[in-house]
């Protein structure tokens, strides 16, 4: 490895849409840079970052993967991250570790979805980025038209850091904007290239592109610009600091194009990540929590260590893995860390420096290093891990909520015993992945991101724990209420000879506001129904609002007011009270107009410009209601409220609807009335089903 200063230090992630070619750079940079010998292709499921079964059998990224290379004495963390909507957890988890991030964009498709997203969130956390753009050697690839496209809609500030020799078929090079030279490869996927003199009929093309990044170049400094406004020609050498610092300060974007097969550009990729990309050092510091108190943790090696972890493996023969993010000092495996959140000590057997599913040991880690640890008792994502002494907690990551669910059942009692294990380690690997049992549906929920994230997690299952789920559409929590009052009266008498039991109520049931749940109210006067009863009318109540009068969902939004009554004074009892006002539930609600209420989530959903008329037309059909549509570069967010008996399978549709170029977030928003037709529809099955009980 290289000398363990930070300094030389870089940590990168790449990011970007599905299909944009992240992998295949990933693959092409580890084999510049000496990682391996030959170059793995993702459709023959032999790439170093890919290397998992399911990454295998769909031919995607699925798993944020961690190489660690060399390149001109500096050490490269790179983090290979997944494209694809339902495993966006991955991503964000990574680039919150790293101090840059290179934004991958297909030179034929331009700005989608994703790119949009990893775009977002490097700007809500000031990351300095770059954009490669990739695929220049495949038929419609554009380089200029891409570069417009990021410029029009992600920032302004981004400006070729080297331009094309030749397009698609012909695309065999790539011209270094600043130094005025052309690198010419055979494009035969080997790392040899020959620099040249920027060919004639590009002279101008180039010239012209020199001068804007120098104009961006100088802002960095003001003694730079006065001089280049003096008309003084400024040498690459005292431009390369000022472009450095304009990439920290995210005053200028850079941009590459390339060709990862072919393995075209990738070569002065790895240059300017090596020369120009921040280092550890370098990197703002890290916002840190003391209570309810901000700390700036500075990225000192000389500081206490401290380290926060972003991401869990299951290794089938290591076991766990912990990867964690060094943001200051240093530390040693002779020595126990502590981990700041749980208050627990975990002893260190070796730090892990990561190339895909193969490691090697290193016994001591520093600001800067990202590395596995294996076998981390307490650890899980989001921890904070220190020295005795730190008493600060880096933020948790913010993952996005789920917005795909099923129900899921063990296939056999075998499979019972050893689901809650298994679901557990998944769960500790996977935050965006949530569990839950619905009481009012008794449903057992297992809810991601997508279809597509599910149907992985669900395989792992099988294959890691040897635990079958069958799986069905989960039912909705659908609720029941009253529209107008009634008053009803619950009696209980029952005499078997000895000590009877007697109970009495009036009942007044009347409706509340949505979202006002149940309230009892005790109006009795002159003791009719003794006070010591009282909480077992109340508990009665409780008890039989769980299940309603319809369709046996849960009763909310109505007041129960005990108004009247009797008691015996031998036979009443509180079980006879209860069971009274259990009786008086259900009458006084069956004349009290009820209703089935349903649950209507709000809805965000972000696409193209091109699909808007289907995402509106799609939501008239799901009974839903656009509520507002902005705009969001050349992406438009829709705005729309629809029940959520209609958006289950909403993940797949919208899919399917565009291209795979649309996601959306769903949360509650309230309940409403089922229609009449449906709502008659539901009490029909609910019948049917209690029937068969």
């Amino acid at each position: 490895m290289a000398a363990r200063d930070p300094g030389k230090t870089r940590t990168v992630a790449l990011a970007g849409h599905g299909g944009s070619g992240k992998t295949a750079l990933a693959e092409a940079i580890a084999f510049d840079a000496g990682l391996t010998t030959r170059m793995g292709r993702v459709e023959d499921g032999n790439t170093v970052s890919d290397f998992g079964n399911e990454e295998h059998k769909r031919q995607i990224s699925i798993n944020s993967s961690l190489l660690t290379i060399e390149h001109a004495d500096k050490l490269i963390y790179l983090l290979d991250c997944p494209g694809y909507a339902d495993f966006i957890g991955e991503l964000r988890s990574s680039m919150r570790v790293v101090d840059s991030t290179i934004v991958v964009i297909s030179g034929v498709h331009g700005v989608e979805v994703q790119t949009e997203m990893a775009w977002e969130f490097g700007e809500d956390m000031k990351m300095p980025m770059a954009f490669f753009i990739s695929k220049m050697e495949r038929e419609n690839a554009d380089f200029e038209r891409t570069l417009k496209e990021i410029q029009d809609y992600l920032s302004d500030k981004a400006v070729p850091l080297f331009l094309p020799v030749g397009k698609e078929a012909a695309f065999k090079g790539v011209v270094d904007v600043l130094r005025q030279k052309a690198f010419m490869y055979k494009g035969d996927g080997g790392k040899e290239y020959q620099e040249i003199d920027v060919p004639p009929e590009m002279a101008d093309e180039a010239a012209a592109a020199r001068e804007t990044l120098i104009e961006r170049v100088v802002e960095a400094d003001d003694d730079l610009m006065m001089r280049y406004l003096e008309g003084e020609q400024l040498s690459t050498e005292e431009l390369i600091p000022a472009l450095r610092c304009s990439i920290r300060e995210r005053s200028l974007f850079p941009v590459i194009p390339g060709a990862s097969p072919s393995n075209v550009g990738i070569g002065q990729l790895l240059d300017a990540i090596a020369e120009v990309f921040p280092s550890p050092l370098e990197a703002q510091p890290r916002v840190a929590l003391r209570g309810d108190d901000e700390v700036m943790v500075e990225p000192d090696p000389a500081g206490k260590f401290s380290a926060f972890c972003f991401k869990v493996m299951v290794d089938p023969y290591v076991g766990k893995l912990s990867f964690i993010r060094v943001f200051s000092g240093s530390a040693s495996n002779e020595n126990p860390l502590y981990n700041v959140s749980r208050g627990e000590d975990e002893r260190v057997s070796a730090f892990k420096i990561m190339r895909g599913k193969e490691s090697a040991d290193t016994k001591e880690v520093v600001v800067g290093d990202i590395v596995a640890i294996p076998k981390l008792h307490s650890t899980v994502v989001g921890d904070t891990l220190g020295v005795k002494g730190v008493n600060y907690e880096f933020p948790a990551i913010q993952f996005p909520k789920p917005v795909f669910s099923v129900a899921v059942k063990p296939r056999s009692r075998a499979d019972e015993d050893k689901l809650a294990n298994a679901l557990n380690k998944m769960l500790e690997e996977d935050q965006t992945l949530h569990f839950e049992k619905n009481p009012e549906t008794n449903d057992s929920i297992l809810s991601g991101m997508g279809d597509l994230h599910l149907d992985v997690m669900l395989s792992k299952i099988k294959e890691r724990y040897g635990v079958e789920l069958d799986t069905e559409t989960p039912k909705v929590p659908y609720r029941e209420t009253i529209k107008k009052s009634s008053k009803a009266q619950g009696k209980y008498k029952k005499q078997t000879g000895g000590r009877g039991q007697y109970g009495d109520v009036h009942i007044e049931f009347s409706p509340l506001a949505r979202g006002e749940g149940f309230q009892f109210e005790d109006k009795i006067v002159g003791g009719v129904v003794p006070k010591s009863y009282i909480p077992a009318v109340e508990k009665g109540l409780r008890e039989a609002f769980l299940k309603g009068i319809l369709a046996g969902y849960p009763a909310v939004d109505f007041k129960a007011s005990l108004f009247f009554g009797s008691y015996h004074e031998v036979d009443s009892s509180e079980m006879a009270f209860k069971i009274a006002a259990s009786l008086a539930f259900k009458k006084g609600m069956a004349e009290a107009s009820p209703i089935l209420l349903e649950p209507i989530m709000n809805v965000e959903v972000v696409v193209p410009e091109d699909y808007l008329g289907d995402v509106m037309g799609d939501f008239n059909s799901r009974r839903g209601k656009i509520m507002g549509i902005d705009s969001r570069g050349r992406l438009q967010v829709v705005k729309a409220q629809a029940p959520l008996a209609e958006m289950f399978r909403y993940a797949i549709i919208l899919r399917s609807m565009t291209s795979g170029r649309g996601n959306f977030t769903m949360e509650l928003s309230h309940y409403e009335e089922v229609p009449h037709d449906i709502a008659k529809k539901i009490i029909a099955e609910a019948e049917v089903q209690e029937a068969e009980e």
